[in-house]
């Protein structure tokens, strides 16, 4: 089944001229949102490991973590490229020196040919970005902002301590760096109906903006949105409707937006709500049918042509010196 969206493996297909896979680093990170410079106890679906590994927890080095990541990717899916990327917490949340002590760590090990950085949209300054500008002369770089939703109504609910305008700020002060930008959104937060999870979509695809990943809300053990799922205060989007969402939101964003993602990947021993979540095939595979039956495709609200062969990026070799923007 052809894809109908402009998926990161064939991107980086594009790019490189064969697979090149992600590998997540647990840096050791924390949050401002966690440590009480802006909030405690982070977002309310936040997990204690931060959505990361706890490999940091494990005494795991960067360079460890990067080795071991590339010999199960290496037997599973023949990748012999990789992007080391920043997962867990906030992975611009400290000291330049130590950043770039981190950064420097992972590109270079063997076979690393960029950097992927997840982050606040609130925590990332002028020297940081003059330093990722940097790398992205001869890397490929992605900053990626959680942003979630653009209702302040609803970042204000779910504790995320900064409102739509600072992920604006964001986007822009990134922007002519040679940086690509993803925004994280999170599809079924409390209180948004359908209306309003459409407008987060337009809001981002009016920005300039590299890439979007599409999250589910799915209820995480010791959370405080677990608490409110226990009491009936909050209620899981079903398959059906995620998949619906989704398409709906996938027409929204222009052809040149690189899906990195469309639903997350719950550790089973944390998950409370809801079950489906685990089975993260049968939802890519719904999404995929649900579009062919719309026959629709990324973009085609905004006027976009039947999507051709893959969104057409002149090959790089950022490992060769070459410019990776």
């Amino acid at each position: 089944m052809a894809l109908r969206y402009t998926d990161l493996n064939t991107y980086l297909r594009g790019l490189f001229g064969q697979r090149v896979h992600k590998l997540t680093i647990d840096a050791g990170f924390t949050c401002p949102n966690r440590d009480g410079t802006i909030a405690t106890g982070g977002c309310i679906y936040c997990n204690p490991y931060g959505s990361g590994t706890g490999a940091h927890r494990r005494g795991l080095s960067i360079t460890e973590q990067l080795e071991r990541g590339k010999l199960a990717v290496a037997r599973r899916f023949k990748a012999r490229k990789f992007i080391a990327y920043f997962q867990a917490f906030t992975n611009t949340y400290a000291p330049i020196e130590r950043l770039k002590a981190c950064w420097d760590e992972a590109l270079a090990v063997k076979d690393v040919v960029g950097l992927s950085i997840g982050t606040r949209p609130d925590c990332v300054n002028g020297q940081i970005l003059d330093l990722l500008e940097d790398y992205a002369r001869t890397r490929l770089v992605w900053l990626e902002y959680g942003l979630q939703s653009a209702h302040d109504r609803t970042l204000e609910l779910v504790n995320r301590g900064h409102d739509f305008a600072c992920f604006q700020q964001a986007v822009e002060a990134a922007g002519g760096r040679g940086i690509k930008i993803c925004a994280h959104l999170i599809l079924g937060l409390p209180g948004e109906d359908r209306s309003m999870m459409l407008a987060t979509a337009d809001a981002v695809a009016g920005l300039k903006i590299d890439g979007v990943k599409l999250h589910l809300l799915y209820v995480i053990k010791g959370t405080p949105l677990a608490g409110m799922y226990r009491r009936g205060r909050y209620q899981c989007l079903g398959r059906k409707q995620y998949v619906e969402l989704v398409c709906d939101v996938l027409e929204r964003l222009p052809p040149q937006m690189v899906i990195q993602r469309l639903t997350g990947d719950p550790h089973r021993d944390q998950l409370l709500a809801p079950q489906w979540a685990l089975e993260k095939r049968v939802t890519l595979d719904a999404i995929r049918r649900k579009l062919e039956e719309r026959n629709t495709w990324q973009g085609r609200l905004l006027g976009a042509g039947f999507p051709g062969r893959g969104p057409g990026q002149k090959r790089i070799r950022a490992e060769n010196g070459c410019n990776a923007k």
